[in-house]
């Protein structure tokens, strides 16, 4: 009986501090949301990388971010492509009736008419580089320094091509220098990054062919609502293995260049692309698919208005953010994360959508809101998930899984940031979040071990919880803003504005509302698990 009482009181208590935490998160994000307004009004003639708007009248638009600019104007162009090779993919297979190798030669030629244009002559480097990987995989894939060989291999000119910029033709003699004339729109080292991962992933999926799968396929089906349905999810394409024909010149080549999802992914691995030639994905319906695209709407609706009125990326590219007061600061800081959340939320998932509607399922890449992750882990399974995966499957494991985690989480961020590109802000940003990650898996180690035996020991352990979540989110945020906005030399700037007398209010602010937002966190976590 006392322990149903203390139960109910627990849920009231609850109940409670669910009411207090909303209303503090309103009043948070409304002076936020103010704040941003009047920054953005008062400094705009201070900013550069701001356009005529189009959606609200008598308002720039912030386009200082080359990425986001690039793809925002290219939209029309990419949905006609895309809508004509959709067009024609499904004509030809209705008319052929054309199965995997008939399927992997239509996508590989449409896919190529896309990179053609895109980099000019330079396919001839793709497509060099590539062939070169199919014949090391073929040759050595069945060795015991297999792993080796093609990690030396890709490493190798996933570095030359960002060190020589992607190679002139005249270095192959001045005869092919007029080749130079013709790199097409876009450059091809840049997009080559992707292609690395695929390679990698068709070489290992190949090597794992005849071995045993560490997948437990019943325990999976038994959990999986996908499968329980007759369907079949994206974790089963991936895990089981393909026979030895599916990995021929032609299907490899189509996986490398998939127009779809060439230029910025989302990754999916060899064996699940092939998996899906044939058959395509069933696991998403039509009805499904539509909603996505419709939601893809309202979100590109969502970020013009943020960029019309809060010019964040804008002060963070240039050196005003460090004119202004910590509070300031921290506004811009977290606008900024939020941008670079919404904005590779649209670009994966406008790719994502085409691949579905081709028939190709991948991994979502941002399958939780930035703002409702309270750990390191969590965090970097929800942005880019389909990076994380591939992380997971091709280095995490093989290098030992969770008994070596310490040691591997160093191991794959420092890949990642050279992965992303030569700068020793990316491995700051890197090794600082493995420095990060050390406490938070400590703690967590410390959690599995402490049982709590009374409702007390509960409410404090969710403490402790709330606590160090708002830690972390402040770590995440400091890692962040030096790997993307402030740099390595910024660090001491950081630092020294917000242990002043002036900035040690504005971090104890963060800490509490960082705590607050944890909480919230934790009721959406059990709200879903007393709907599941």
């Amino acid at each position: 009986m006392a322990t149903s009482a203390n139960s109910s009181k627990c849920e009231n208590w609850k109940r409670k501090e669910l009411w207090f935490l909303v209303i503090y998160a309103i009043v948070f994000y409304v002076i936020i949301i103010n704040r941003s307004l009047q920054l953005s009004r008062d400094y705009y003639k201070q900013l550069s990388g701001l356009r005529p708007g189009w959606l609200l009248a008598n308002h720039l638009n912030d386009v200082s971010d080359a990425q986001w600019r690039n793809f925002r104007g290219n939209i029309p162009i990419l949905t006609l492509v895309f809508g004509i090779f959709t067009l024609l993919a499904y004509l030809m297979k209705a008319f052929f009736d054309l199965r995997v190798r008939g399927m992997s030669v239509v996508w590989l030629l449409f896919s190529l008419a896309y990179l053609s244009y895109l980099h000019g002559a330079c396919i001839a480097f793709i497509l060099s580089i590539a062939t070169g990987n199919f014949i090391l995989v073929k040759i050595f894939a069945q060795k015991e320094h297999f792993p080796l060989i093609v990690w030396s291999y890709n490493i190798f000119f996933l570095l030359c091509n960002r060190i020589y910029e992607g190679y002139s033709f005249s270095i192959f003699g001045q005869q092919w220098a007029f080749l130079d004339n013709y790199r097409g729109s876009f450059r091809w080292h840049i997009c080559f990054n992707f292609v690395v991962l695929r390679m990698i992933s068709f070489g290992f999926d190949y090597h794992w062919t005849n071995r045993d799968s560490h997948f437990d396929q019943e325990k999976h089906y038994q959990r999986c609502h996908i499968c329980k349905s007759g369907k079949s999810c994206y974790q089963v394409l991936q895990e089981r293995s393909l026979h030895n024909d599916r990995f021929g010149y032609i299907t490899y080549l189509s996986y490398l260049v998939y127009a779809p999802l060439y230029i910025a992914g989302p990754i999916l691995s060899f064996n699940a692309f092939a998996s899906q030639v044939d058959v395509p994905q069933n696991a998403i319906s039509v009805r499904n698919v539509t909603l996505y695209g419709f939601r893809w709407m309202l979100s590109i609706i969502l970020m013009e208005l943020m960029t019309h009125l809060c010019y964040y990326n804008a002060f963070a590219k240039s050196d005003l953010w460090k004119h202004l007061s910590p509070m300031d600061v921290f506004i811009i800081g977290y606008g900024v994360l939020t941008f670079m959340w919404l904005k590779f939320l649209l670009i994966w998932r406008f790719f994502r959508f085409w691949s579905l509607i081709n028939g190709i399922e991948t991994p979502e890449n941002m399958p939780k809101c930035i703002n409702n992750c309270h750990n390191l882990e969590g965090f970097w399974k929800n942005w880019h998930a389909s990076f994380n995966k591939w992380l997971v499957r091709y280095i995490y494991i093989p290098l030992g899984g969770s008994k070596k985690k310490l040691l591997n989480v160093w191991v794959i961020f420092t890949f990642v940031a050279i992965w992303h590109d030569l700068e020793w802000k990316l491995l700051s940003w890197a090794w600082l979040t493995c420095i990060f990650f050390i406490p938070e898996l400590v703690f967590k180690s410390a959690g599995k071990a402490f049982q709590a035996q009374s409702s007390f020991g509960v409410c404090i352990f969710r403490e402790l919880s709330a606590v160090a979540g708002a830690v972390t989110i402040t770590c995440l945020m400091v890692a962040n803003l030096v790997g993307f906005v402030v740099g390595p030399g910024g660090i001491n700037w950081l630092l020294s504005s917000f242990l002043h007398k002036e900035g040690l209010p504005v971090l104890g602010g963060m800490l509490v509302t960082f705590y607050v937002g944890t909480k919230i966190m934790f009721h959406i976590d059990e709200a879903k698990q007393r709907l599941s």
